[in-house]
């Protein structure tokens, strides 16, 4: 009899692709008493040296097993112990009531077992899920080896050399996760129970939210700088005051071609200097050219795609916001059509044969002309970003599907993964740039003109945009002529435009708040709580209306966000959060703005508001990761700053209740 070899996936739909792949298909399934989604399936594989031929059971979890709890007497009274005994409060981490079935089938399967398998996903909450299933199975059989499979799609080949390639499960990214969910709980439910407490007494709408349910003031520590980049724009707007300015312009008609040339200043906020400047001008009568330049340009084909460019485009382009983005690529993923879609990498492996993934996509109607392009000669190696998580390559198809197959949204993501991924394996798009610089009274002015010649990826990828502008007449080197017109403008600076959902999530990157997998959970969950609401840019409807918006009336539903199989990762958006067309704009709602400018002028040394406290904690896991801080290095100095600015909080709570009164309560109703 061949030996026993259990496997677990991360979810029903990985466990039955893989069981596909491993089996060609044939495999027997057995129900899993207590959960109708989690089967059994039975089969037989060889799994190579050292393991040969064995029996394969294929299981699967639906995300965490475990939840991480304060015990009964912390959770009953949110006054009683008060919400700073949490810090130090013990944390209970079982399984939780629903996932029990799941937990008792990996414990009785692993009995008899050879080894463990593990493909949850390849990313740290993988990791850490995958250290869940392993403490359920070694309850089991504690003599059981424990393995990890290592991919980033569940195409048939990759699927079987990850099977014959397992490598270890990494502890450090299970330790990592895990300091999370516990530092995640202590500062949440302390900040959380210690805020509703103190700010439902002032009664009104910081008592009783729209539903009519008592309200409750959460806060997140990735949740709350979220939102105060969101307030901080809204403040940029608002206070801004606009200043006048002066330019010159000069226009040259030649050829039958009219030719604007710029100033180099721009423009000045002297009305004075400007007229002086512009009256030398006139006087000179003559311009004399100093500078003229033809030379080739480029415009460089994207970088390969990343989970957080992804989010980005798929706001710009695709109708969607950065949640539901991640969904339906989840969703593609899980059917076999894209690679793993949570990842850092904007470079790919020298070794993957990405000739072959362009081949799959000769078929398609749409782009395969182009494909078949690349495949007789046009094929170039993608540029090179500075990432790699060293985990996932960028994202890409694995295989071609007929967009019939695919609702509207997975074909609006499909569609962009792959014109993405053909643009950066063809040549760069080509042009030629003419540049000419004249002296005119002592001031310098510019022309630039640009003649596309090749248009290589463009052709593929049109959700970048590059054309040919007027082609410049002839100018040479010294000549004089005088302009056909000169003119002195006048113009008003303009006010920044609130935050898009692009740029909530380039600030959230660049500011180390939540990772590319958690990104879309923490804007939802801002929206969630009436922090802020969203409209389309420019002043379009409400699409997650709040009762007292900062920036203009209106009344509208809470919008709900959902939760995915990890707690809430990739959750898909309540129906009333899906914009129909255009960007989306973030406008903080009373509330949002009344916490943030409360906390913004206590005074701390490091506001909750800002990013740098929970930028601190996600390089610490970093380092955890890395197996340069342990777990409990960084748990006891991120709970002594946190703490540090809870006892302060405490202190200055006037200043916040102050401005819940000014912005909340106060506030004229619409």
């Amino acid at each position: 009899m061949p030996g026993k070899i259990l496997c677990v996936a991360e979810k029903p739909s990985i466990s039955k692709a893989v069981a596909g792949h491993l089996s060609g298909g044939q495999f027997q399934t057995r129900n899993v008493r207590g959960n109708q989604y989690v089967k059994n399936y039975c089969f037989d594989f060889d799994f190579g040296q050292p393991w040969g031929n064995c029996s394969v059971v294929m299981t699967c979890v639906s995300g965490h097993l475990t939840e991480a709890k304060f015990p009964a007497m912390y959770e009953r009274d949110w006054s009683n112990p008060p919400p700073e005994a949490l810090f130090n409060a013990p944390v209970n981490v079982d399984v939780g009531e629903d996932k029990k079935p799941i937990s008792a089938n990996i414990t009785s399967e692993a009995r008899g077992a050879r080894a463990l398998f593990i493909w949850t996903d390849c990313d740290r909450e993988g990791e850490h899920i995958g250290g869940e299933v392993r403490a359920e199975a070694l309850k089991g059989n504690p003599r059981l080896q424990v393995k990890r499979a290592r991919f980033s799609n569940i195409e048939r080949a990759h699927v079987i050399q990850a099977a014959k390639n397992p490598i270890d499960l990494d502890d450090n990214q299970v330790n990592a996760v895990a300091t999370r969910i516990e530092l995640d709980l202590r500062i949440g439910y302390c900040f959380t129970r210690y805020l509703t407490n103190t700010l439902r007494p002032l009664g009104g709408a910081m008592a009783i939210s729209e539903n009519g349910k008592s309200r409750v003031l959460s806060y997140g520590s990735c949740q709350f700088p979220t939102l105060g980049f969101v307030v901080d724009r809204y403040f940029r707007v608002k206070s801004f005051v606009p200043e006048t300015f002066w330019s010159i312009k000069v226009t040259h008609t030649r050829d039958n071609t009219s030719v604007n040339f710029s100033w180099r200043r721009v423009h000045l906020f002297d009305r004075a200097v400007v007229v002086i400047l512009f009256e030398r001008c006139i006087a000179a009568k003559i311009a004399r050219v100093t500078k003229v330049q033809e030379k080739p340009t480029s415009k460089w084909k994207p970088l390969p795609l990343t989970t957080v460019e992804l989010q980005k485009n798929a706001s710009r382009f695709l109708r969607m916001n950065s949640q539901q983005a991640m969904t339906v690529a989840e969703a593609l993923y899980n059917k076999g059509f894209i690679s793993y879609p949570r990842t850092e990498t904007d470079r790919f492996d020298r070794g993957m044969n990405l000739r072959v993934l362009v081949e799959k996509q000769v078929q398609d109607q749409r782009w395969g002309g182009y494909a078949q392009g690349l495949i007789q000669g046009g094929f170039k190696q993608p540029r090179e970003g500075r990432n790699d998580d060293k985990a996932h390559p960028p994202i890409h198809p694995v295989t071609w599907v007929d967009l019939n197959n695919l609702n509207a949204e997975e074909k609006r993501v499909y569609e962009f993964v792959t014109r993405r991924f053909l643009a950066c394996c063809s040549e760069d798009a080509k042009g030629q740039a003419t540049d000419v610089e004249i002296e005119y009274g002592d001031e310098i002015f510019g022309a630039h003109g640009l003649v596309v010649i090749e248009r290589n990826y463009l052709d593929v990828y049109p959700y970048d945009k590059w054309t040919s502008s007027q082609t410049l007449p002839r100018f040479t080197m010294g000549e004089r002529f005088e302009p056909t017109e000169a003119m002195m403008t006048e113009g008003q600076t303009a006010p920044p435009s609130y935050l898009t959902e692009p740029d909530l999530i380039a600030l959230m990157d660049a500011n180390g708040i939540g990772t590319d997998a958690t990104m879309a959970e923490h804007i939802a969950k801002i929206k969630e709580r009436a922090y802020v609401f969203t409209r389309l840019k420019g002043g379009g409807a409400a699409v997650n209306n709040d009762p007292q918006p900062a920036a203009r009336g209106g009344r509208g539903g809470r919008a709900r966000g959902g939760r995915g199989g990890r707690g809430g990762r990739g959750g898909a958006a309540a129906g009333g959060d899906r914009p129909t067309t255009g960007v989306e704009e973030f406008i903080p709602s009373t509330l949002g703005v009344a916490l943030v400018d409360g906390y913004d002028k206590m005074g701390f040394e490091i506001s909750l508001s800002k990013p740098f406290l929970r930028k601190e904690m996600e390089l610490r896991m970093k380092d955890i990761c890395d197996g340069r801080l342990t777990r409990a290095d960084v748990l006891r100095e991120s709970l002594r700053q946190y703490k540090a600015v809870f006892d302060q909080s405490r202190e200055r709570i006037e200043i916040l209740k102050a401005s819940c009164r000014r912005y909340v309560l106060n506030a004229p109703r619409p």
